[in-house]
């Protein structure tokens, strides 16, 4: 299969049960690309496949170096070496669990506790493997300035690509799209209903993985490589 960009992400364990939930939950399976059947969530203010469309297509993940193409001269086998040396050095992630949030109007898993290595293991990812980045184009460049970025942003945007790294890094899982302010409050109650009671108490990163964009759009899980340091 082709590919058009490349991350590194965590993708959760497959066999975790709120992994497989929160997979149907979204309607697609990155691991093996196929789409999944949503589960029964009842009391829902919009249809499932409505809520989840925009992460949909990135899958069940966290954003450990976010997506990009690969400069010139580098090879996908390259950063996959590259990605496979940084976790050898480096030891899974523990934090105490994790948590339902709202960030805006999206919804999200997201860590708590100490975070201190996962937040230095992503920093790490970010720097240690830019050199495979192709810088961002004009048309990225506008598209993420479309938020009304803070200096501290803009300055990570025109040095790494994008603007939420580093500093401005905030670990989480996405379930949702924007959602309306209306419906923030019924969905956040129906998946803590459904998906709370399952959600790992402590939460451990135990690898990374590449993951690889399709031509239309979706990315799949390429390859994963344990936290071993």
């Amino acid at each position: 299969m082709a590919f058009t960009r490349y991350a590194v992400y965590f993708v959760p364990p497959a066999d975790a049960p709120w992994a497989r939930w929160a997979s149907n939950w979204l309607g697609r399976d990155i691991v093996s690309g196929a789409s999944v059947a949503f589960p029964d969530t009842p009391d829902l203010p919009l249809p499932v496949s409505t809520i989840t469309a925009t992460p949909r297509k990135y899958g069940l993940h966290a954003t450990i170096k976010p997506p990009m193409r690969l400069a010139n001269g580098t090879t996908i086998d390259a950063l996959s070496d590259a990605l496979a040396t940084l976790c050898r050095r480096r030891a899974p992630v523990l934090t105490d669990g994790l948590v339902l949030r709202a960030k805006g109007q999206f919804l999200a898993l997201c860590p708590t506790g100490n975070l201190t290595a996962l937040n230095q293991l992503a920093a790490d990812s970010v720097t240690e493997l830019d050199r495979f980045r192709a810088p961002a184009s004009e048309a990225e460049l506008t598209k993420r300035r479309k938020r009304c970025l803070s200096a501290a942003q803009e300055a990570n945007l025109l040095q790494w690509g994008y603007p939420y790294v580093l500093d401005e890094f905030r670990c989480h899982i996405t379930l949702t799209g924007r959602l309306p302010t209306e419906a923030v409050g019924p969905v956040t109650a129906a998946l803590n209903s459904m998906l709370s009671p399952m959600l790992p108490q402590p939460f451990q990163m135990a690898d990374l993985a590449i993951a690889g964009e399709d031509r239309a759009g979706q990315f799949h899980l390429i390859q994963r490589y344990p936290l071993t340091g």
